[in-house]
């Protein structure tokens, strides 16, 4: 990640791992396919029927949790935050510090591939507030207002 960065960057698993803490089973986002700091990014997540919450939610008729989906739009948007401060790489963790006007419009099922945007609305001093949509296709699923913080 570069700070001064204006053009749009693609971010693979492996660089994600080294920005976020989150592992296996618990890391939500599989790629950042565009990235602008201090503005936007979009990330992708494919969803599989191997996700162990499908063990319980629920048997039979898989359905992904939106408490997830959220999640995901929320890891996504800790790589914008790191990129966009690239001094706290390595010396800071960015950590979910609010939620606001979540919404879901459909359920997300195993074989779908969400996307998540999200675009900076707020950034002052170690607080970012970010709005976030997750997509399937062209189908807006989850609706959020997300704040990070560096910690």
């Amino acid at each position: 990640c570069m700070e001064d960065m204006v053009q749009t960057q693609e971010i693979d698993i492996q660089e994600i791992m080294r920005l976020l803490p989150h592992r296996y089973p618990f890391l939500m986002v599989d790629r950042i396919t565009s990235l602008i700091p201090r503005q936007s990014v979009k990330g992708i997540k494919n969803v599989t029927v191997n996700e162990p919450c499908f063990q319980g939610h629920f048997p039979g008729q898989p359905i992904f949790p939106g408490v997830l989906i959220l999640e995901g739009m929320a890891q996504t948007g800790g790589c914008m935050a790191f990129c966009s401060v690239p001094e706290m790489i390595g010396e800071r963790l960015v950590y979910f510090a609010g939620i606001d006007k979540a919404r879901f419009r459909k359920p997300v099922v195993p074989g779908d591939q969400l996307e998540y945007r999200l675009e900076l609305s707020k950034h002052k001093r170690l607080i970012m507030v970010m709005k976030g949509q997750a997509f399937v296709g062209d189908q807006l699923v989850a609706e959020a207002e997300l704040m990070a913080s560096f910690v």
